[in-house]
């Protein structure tokens, strides 16, 4: 699961549990079945037929969509998906409508001027719009236009759901890498501004471990050995267990994303979940929500591989700021971003726009 999937599946298994039936439609390329339960709640998958720019298209989906949506009190979509403005459109919605709105779309210009009247027309007709983080409402001109609708419901994580390492594989994956190290975890993409850091790792000795796979792996590691960097772990994708216990023995985690495309960083969260100091650039965006400059950790300019160095220098050297920074992060988690906290907001608001439905249906009656 990449970040919205996560997301996803924290909102639907937890509202599951408060009495929620929630049911999930996504795409998949996969020959699997067609509905499966996950965490309590279904999973319907409908064939992919092709992509473009990122964006999966379904002919299935149409169908399959209108059949569930018939039975639904709310539909609740995750955006950017530009096709499922489409399908929401040609299936002439009358049900309440929430919009979780995970990120402005950054890199695609030209495509953007195509699909941009088709945006604005579908948040437009949806009944809430919901932002992760009070940064990214203030710095989005999108949502600026639609700020009487926007609620901010930050993204939360359920600790319980992560499995607690076995003592081999902490001693395996301590021995492996030593004792300190920094961590990134998360999709290798464009925006994650990950050939900054290993630019900013010249010249320095600090271990620094990359889990994760995508699109520009190879590119990466390409670079990695064109700077001569011996202290840069590429380990790819890892198991749960695996990942949990590296974050349970990092020193701290970097998360050196430089576009706006990062509109929240659930990584990062995942670092101040287990106690961590972070490191992360100003972007606008929930990751300075996350990550509070001088508190929880140090946040640097963005695209800036000399002010990374010396941020992750200052933690290096200072172990006792350091774990004051982690234990700091941890606290705010508890307090801001717990899958509690994140589900309760989501049914309450489940609950209002339904109640708010009936209401203007009865006057309509009346």
């Amino acid at each position: 699961m990449g970040g919205i999937e996560q997301v996803i599946n924290q909102i639907a298994r937890g509202t599951s549990r408060l009495g929620v039936k929630t049911e999930v439609l996504s795409l998949t390329s996969c020959r699997v079945a067609r509905t499966v339960e996950i965490d309590g709640y279904l999973a319907h998958r409908a064939r992919m037929d092709f992509q473009i720019a990122s964006t999966g298209f379904s002919g299935s989906a149409f169908l399959r969509f209108a059949q569930l949506a018939k039975n639904a009190d709310v539909i609740h979509y995750h955006f950017p998906w530009p096709f499922m403005d489409v399908v929401h459109f040609a299936s002439r919605i009358k049900k309440p409508t929430v919009v979780t709105y995970h990120s402005d779309i950054i890199r695609q210009k030209f495509l953007l001027k195509l699909y941009q009247p088709l945006k604005y027309k579908f948040l437009a007709s949806v009944d809430r719009i919901v932002a992760t983080s009070p940064n990214y409402l203030a710095t989005s001109g999108v949502l600026g236009k639609y700020a009487d609708k926007v609620s901010v419901i930050p993204i939360g994580l359920d600790k319980a759901t992560y499995p607690d390492p076995t003592p081999d594989r902490l001693r395996f994956w301590s021995e492996k890498l030593g004792p300190k190290f920094f961590l990134f975890v998360g999709l290798l993409r464009y925006y994650k501004g990950l050939h900054i850091l290993l630019e900013a790792a010249q010249g320095t000795d600090y271990p620094i471990v990359i889990v994760g796979a995508g699109p520009i792996e190879r590119e990466l590691k390409e670079q990695a050995a064109r700077l001569g960097l011996s202290n840069v772990y590429f380990l790819g994708q890892l198991n749960n267990e695996d990942k949990v216990a590296l974050l349970t023995l990092c020193y701290g985690v970097v998360f050196p994303s430089h576009l706006r495309s990062e509109a929240f960083g659930v990584s990062l969260l995942e670092g101040a979940m287990f106690g961590k100091p972070m490191i992360s650039s100003e972007i606008g965006t929930g990751t300075t929500f996350i990550n509070i400059k001088e508190k929880t950790g140090l946040v640097v300019p963005p695209s800036d591989p000399v002010a990374l160095r010396r941020a992750m220098r200052y933690l290096w050297e200072n172990p006792v700021v350091a774990a004051a920074m982690g234990r700091q992060a941890e606290e705010r988690y508890w307090e801001y971003f717990t899958a509690e906290r994140m589900v309760k907001s989501y049914v309450d608001l489940y609950g209002e726009l339904v109640a708010k439905h009936h209401g203007a249906k009865r006057e309509s009656e009346a």
